[in-house]
């Protein structure tokens, strides 16, 4: 009894100590435009996410409400340097200029992982389909506003082990995914009375040479603060980084770093 007592404090001290050696990776929030109330989900999403992971947060909050601004830290061809992984939940449709799309989307062609949350996936409607293609689908539009079950489709991948057959989101806002694109993988789904179809609402895509974890889920608050969300927000993350094996990365980060970098003049996309 003793040894086994003496042998599981080893294990939780030698793993306090494992964590504590780990440098947290430092993500790139990029949040703004119209439709949804980004001044709160930019702490929902910090904060549930630095309560599970060793993650450091810098917030580019910036772009007002509408959906045509070319907001200004993409002004800068090298803004994503120093980032371990880019977190999109922003929402920018009628932003329509390609080489805009281009200057966003050349540090994830190079490698830089992405998390893709809820409006991120209407964002940047260029023609070109580019977006569509580093988000991993395709989609123009959603259904009614409603609690829907989202079903587990990938129960052995590392990302949604230990969720079980399927849990419900408080609120929703399903969204109709018209294309999963070739190297997107579906990881659940939800069921649209309307299109009497199931989509996509979570997933993993391959884009040039980065992972993308991808989420239709997030229109309202509740659905953010829902422990199930950002758990799998989190393991999601980690598996765009390469980390969710590792873990000292499963750990809950001392405290939890946030810088927002002060929004500069952005542009309208005229």
């Amino acid at each position: 009894m003793l040894r086994s007592l003496l042998a599981s404090l080893l294990v939780l001290f030698s793993a306090t100590l494992f964590a504590q050696d780990v440098k947290p990776l430092k993500a790139l929030l990029i949040t703004g435009g119209c439709c949804h109330d980004y001044t709160a989900q930019k702490k929902i999403i910090t904060e549930g996410v630095s309560k599970r992971a060793q993650v450091e947060w810098v917030i580019a909050h910036q772009g007002g409400s509408t959906t045509n601004t070319k907001i200004a830290v993409h002004e800068d061809a090298d803004w994503a340097k120093g980032f371990d992984i880019i977190v999109h939940n922003e929402c920018f449709a009628g932003v329509t200029d390609p080489a805009w799309t281009q200057r966003i989307l050349k540090p994830h062609q190079e490698g830089t992982p992405a998390v893709v949350i809820h409006c991120a996936m209407h964002c940047y409607r260029d023609k070109t389909d580019e977006w569509f293609k580093f988000t991993g689908v395709t989609s123009h539009r959603h259904g009614k506003h409603f609690a829907f079950d989202v079903v587990n489709k990938a129960p052995d991948h590392p990302i949604m082990k230990g969720f079980g057959e399927k849990w419900t989101t408080p609120k929703g806002e399903l969204y109709h995914i018209e294309k999963l694109w070739e190297n997107a993988k579906p990881l659940a789904t939800g069921h649209s009375p309307e299109t009497k179809s199931d989509h996509a609402c979570l997933w993993t895509n391959e884009y040039g040479k980065c992972k993308v974890f991808g989420t239709t889920v997030g229109h309202y608050n509740e659905e953010m603060q829902d422990p199930v969300f950002q758990t799998y927000l989190t393991r999601g993350l980690l598996w765009a980084c390469g980390k969710l094996d590792d873990p000292r990365y499963l750990e809950p980060s001392k405290e939890i770093k946030v810088f927002e970098i002060p929004e500069n003049k952005s542009t309208d996309a005229k």
